[in-house]
């Protein structure tokens, strides 16, 4: 398998968040009412799931490896944009949750800055995935051998391996615990 396997693979559950804030998003529309319950799985999924887990690989692995590497200038531009997209992402899922909070607080305005948050989210990630897919994934695989791109593959899943136990341990630290480490 190659490093861009679990890449795409998770590119494909992240493309089914879409369509369900999509859905969101008619319901603010017609009721003016956001589902808080929604609201807080969407930034849990984006947070954990879409940046942490997706993000994290590409950007402290995928393009730490590729920083090594002298890309053509069209790919370095590419990785480039992706990398601000990650941030844009960030930003804008910040932005939600801190909505979701003055909504829970009865102010107004927060209400359409949810409904505009997921509007930008449901916007980037289709266009920012198949610009991942279609336009940088496979032609940065020449950049790797066969064996660096085996090693990459072994980092992702000890990252992924990783993840869970870091989702968790800060599960229990916001609930007031302690955690060894």
């Amino acid at each position: 398998m190659k490093p861009i396997g679990p890449l795409m693979w998770e590119h494909r559950l992240i493309e089914q968040m879409v369509p369900l804030m999509k859905k969101e998003i008619n319901q603010i529309e017609q009721t003016n009412k956001p589902d808080v319950n929604f609201i807080d799985t969407a930034v849990d999924f984006f947070r954990i799931y879409a940046d942490r887990t997706h993000h994290g690989k590409e950007e402290d692995i995928l393009f730490r490896e590729l920083e090594k590497k002298k890309l053509v200038p069209d790919l370095a531009r590419i990785m480039e944009e992706l990398t601000e997209e990650h941030v844009g992402a960030r930003r804008t899922v910040g932005k939600l949750r801190e909505a979701r909070d003055a909504y829970v607080k009865g102010k107004s305005p927060a209400t359409e800055t949810i409904k505009a948050c997921l509007i930008e989210l449901s916007t980037l990630y289709p266009k920012h995935i198949e610009k991942e897919d279609k336009q940088f994934f496979y032609p940065i695989l020449d950049y790797f051998s066969d064996k660096e791109q085996a090693y990459m593959l072994e980092e992702f899943n000890e990252f992924d391996r990783n993840m869970i136990h870091e989702k968790y341990r800060d599960v229990i630290e916001r609930s007031g615990g302690k955690v060894i480490r």
